[in-house]
């Protein structure tokens, strides 16, 4: 008996501990089926790493954020996403970037990324942001330059120029790959008259002025 107590306590610091030591990393790509036994090819979910020794401080260094994008189109926005695909110094650090311009009366749809949480820095300009929770609360704000908004890992989002000269933000996602879902790909549909009316519902939405947490409204209910 005077062990049991001792023994137990062991038992219980070890099942809180370890799992945390042995857990998985996060996965790096939206499916990723066993290989059967025998197959000779090799699949790696991300990418090789340079040999140490050729290692540079280019490595680490981007200027594919440093221009607007082509604001020429019906959303009068546009996303530049930099993964480890396009910034080599990226790969095995868990982090990838985004810059988001927009142009008076532009919108960024609301979309999701599966694998990952987004920290958005507005830069210039002001904008409508917003996010819904799985109950469906929706948690909306107004940014100035300055400013900082989270949009959390999986919850669908959205983001609207709401000043009248073109808006940047940028972002850090807490993913390599952080994959994108967005909600006209979800209904399988491209059709123009569902995204014009999917817009204007939006910024309807944002001239509401709506008080954070309200599900009142909801900009895309048909």
């Amino acid at each position: 008996m005077k062990l049991f107590v001792p023994l137990c306590s062991s038992i219980l610091l070890i099942g809180i501990f370890v799992p945390r030591a042995q857990s998985d990393s996060p996965p790096l790509q939206d499916v990723c089926p066993m290989a059967p036994q025998g197959e000779g090819k090799l699949f790696m979910n991300g990418f090789l790493c340079k040999h140490p020794s050729t290692i540079l401080a280019s490595d680490f260094k981007t200027l594919l954020l440093n221009h607007a994008g082509d604001l020429n189109n019906m959303f009068r926005s546009s996303v530049n996403m930099v993964t480890a695909t396009e910034f080599p110094g990226l790969n095995t650090l868990g982090l990838s970037m985004a810059r988001t311009d927009i142009a008076p009366s532009g919108v960024v749809l609301p979309h999701s990324h599966p694998r990952a949480s987004e920290m958005m820095f507005v830069h210039g300009g002001s904008v409508v942001v917003g996010f819904f929770d799985t109950k469906g609360r929706l948690f909306q704000k107004t940014l100035g330059q300055g400013e900082v908004f989270i949009f959390p890992r999986g919850l669908v989002h959205y983001v609207m120029n709401y000043g009248f000269g073109r808006a940047t933000t940028f972002s850090v996602l807490n993913s390599q790959n952080p994959g994108v879902i967005g909600i006209t790909h979800a209904m399988f549909t491209t059709d123009s008259d569902v995204v014009e009316g999917l817009m204007a519902r939006m910024l309807k939405f944002g001239d509401m002025g709506l008080s954070d947490n309200s599900t009142a409204g909801l900009p895309w209910a048909f």
